[in-house]
């Protein structure tokens, strides 16, 4: 449970680390981070379930995270408020495998026509152009967001597009919640959702038509997100035409259409779901990786078979093929199996006996069910967010199955961890 300073000799413990280049220095860089928003060692413990003495070894270089601890560290960034890029150089120089491999890169987008589409849709919705865009676990949020802004400044103009991350502190008030969000928006002395609202109400007020991304929407207090939620809203309903809104996020946003029926907050808002990646974009993200005449059609559909639309799988196989002395092993499948992603995925849903049980049946199936726009049963909810499951077409409409075999390969290994720990 605790990270201990390890002897004089050497900070990095071999039966500890993931093998992965170290880049930058993980004590600077966590400084770094750390001084930009003024956070001390007790807030960044507080928030992410460690002991002071821990962070400080990681910020004086006595020790680096354990590997039982990447997602204590992916709980730090989010605190830290790291874009996806600074998140990744994080988790890198502490030598874990990124968190957004794919989503969260630079605006040359394989998404480029979906992202088009987007817009258009969203800018034919009347009365209320509010378009929530869920994404699933290791895409960024929302995945490819440059590349949205770019658009959105491309269609609204620079001064019209606003880009709004909610903090991620549970320590934060409303006073700190909406001074951080005003401060991103351009809007002074605002102190309260109040003061928010009315700053947003007065461009809104004097004829702007407004463009507003929100990313990270499930950053903060649940009464928070309620109340930004209610005020975006609001205003909507009051300037119908005028406040164009992309709410990105995953299963809290999706909670705020479903879960409460037309009492629901955006129960007004279309939804749209960040589709899995086809030929086209695969190909993209190989060429980025790869040289173009290793990216052939039988590299393609291998990459479709065994990652299964997964973009942390995408990116783990597609790091193999860029280092073919490293790989000797023909079960493409196997090797993603023991995916560090998908072990945090599991592990993390299988703490309780009637979960694994449940999970374990799942595991010997093909179909899970009909998909539904909000599933019903908490733990198959869980496993989609999760991106261990999706929803493809059939004969009988959208199934939800399991994302590829290297998800099933996981889950039953992580089960019998599970079942060898326990007895």
């Amino acid at each position: 449970m605790f990270d201990f300073p390890p002897s004089p000799r050497s900070v990095r413990d071999p039966e500890d680390r993931l093998d992965l280049p170290v880049s930058e220095d993980f004590a600077g860089l966590l400084t770094t981070f750390m001084r930009r928003i003024r956070a001390s060692a007790s807030g960044v413990a507080t928030e992410i379930g460690m002991s002071r003495e821990a962070v400080n070894n990681w910020r004086h270089g006595l020790s680096l995270p354990n590997r039982k601890h990447r997602h204590k560290l992916v709980d730090c960034a989010r605190y830290l408020r790291l874009s996806e890029q600074e998140t990744d150089r994080l988790l890198k120089s502490a030598g874990f495998e990124p968190e957004y491999p794919v989503g969260g890169q630079a605006p040359d987008q394989p998404y480029a026509d979906y992202v088009a589409r987007l817009f258009e849709r969203l800018q034919r919705l009347a009365p209320y152009p509010i378009l929530m865009l869920l994404s699933q676990a290791h895409w960024g949020q929302p995945p490819f967001r440059e590349s949205l802004l770019a658009t959105a400044r491309q269609l609204y103009g620079e001064a019209a597009v606003l880009h709004v991350r909610p903090p991620y502190s549970v320590e934060a008030d409303a006073r700190d919640y909406f001074a951080a969000i005003g401060a991103q928006c351009g809007f002074a002395d605002v102190d309260s959702d109040f003061a928010f609202e009315a700053a947003l109400e007065r461009r809104l007020a004097a004829g702007e038509r407004v463009f507003c991304l929100v990313s990270r929407f499930e950053q903060g207090e649940a009464h928070l997100r309620e109340a930004l939620a209610g005020i975006l809203r609001g205003l909507s309903e009051m300037y119908s035409g005028k406040l164009h809104l992309l709410l990105c996020g995953g299963e809290a946003l999706a909670e705020l259409k479903y879960q409460s029926g037309d009492l629901s907050l955006l129960n007004i808002a279309s939804v749209e779901t960040w589709p899995d990646p086809g030929t086209a974009e695969l190909r993209a993200l190989a060429l980025r990786q790869l040289p173009a005449a290793q990216v052939d059609a039988a590299l393609l559909s291998r990459l479709e078979r065994d990652c299964g639309g997964h973009p942390a799988l995408i990116d783990e196989a597609l790091h193999w093929h860029a280092a073919p002395s490293t790989w000797d092993q023909p079960d493409l499948s196997e090797c993603l199996a023991g995916s560090t992603r998908l072990w945090e995925g599991f592990v993390q849903l299988l703490a309780e006996a009637e979960a694994r049980a449940r999970i374990a049946a799942w595991l010997t199936q093909a179909s899970l069910g009909r998909a539904q726009p909000y599933l019903i049963d908490r733990l198959l909810r869980r496993l989609f967010w999760a991106n261990l499951v999706t929803a493809r077409p059939s004969s009988d409409g959208l199934q939800l199955e399991w994302r590829c075999e290297a998800v099933r390969r996981a889950g039953r290994q992580v089960i019998a961890a599970w079942s060898d720990a326990g007895a």
